[in-house]
Parts: structure tokens; C-alpha cells; sequence
């Protein structure tokens, strides 16, 4: 499975984590891919790379919105 094929798929995934062990995991996954998307980002320059690191980088956002809670 290549780097975009699983970021999709993460993607796509059903977000209902039942409890904060699983949303401390998908977001540590997440931003695991978008990492590895801006290695290879750096040495392409492909804009196709770019729109995915930045939906990834939402739903890393509302996880982490989720984990933090209210104020």
C-alpha cells in the first residue's frame, strides 16, 4: 500500500472513537502520514501532495479540538 493510498484511506475511515486511547492513536497516525507526505512533498512539488496534507490536517485538527475539550 503506497503513502497516498493509506493517507486516503485514513481518510475515509468511520471517526467515531468511543474513547480518548483511540483519538490520541488516529491523531499520532495522522500526523505520521502528513509527515511522511512532506518528505516526499519536498523533493516533488506535487500540488496534488498539498491538498492531501491539508485535509489531513483538518482532520488532525478536529481530533485534537476533540482531546483538548472545552475550556
Amino acid at each position: 500500500m503506497t503513502l497516498e493510498e493509506k493517507a486516503v484511506e485514513f481518510e475515509t475511515r468511520k471517526f467515531s472513537f468511543k474513547t480518548t486511547s483511540d483519538r490520541i492513536v488516529a491523531s499520532r497516525e495522522v500526523k505520521a502520514l502528513i509527515l511522511e507526505i512532506n518528505e516526499v512533498y519536498k523533493q516533488n512539488n506535487d500540488p496534488l501532495l498539498m491538498d492531501l496534507m491539508k485535509r489531513l490536517t483538518v482532520i488532525k485538527q478536529k481530533i485534537e479540538k476533540r482531546l483538548k475539550g472545552r475550556p
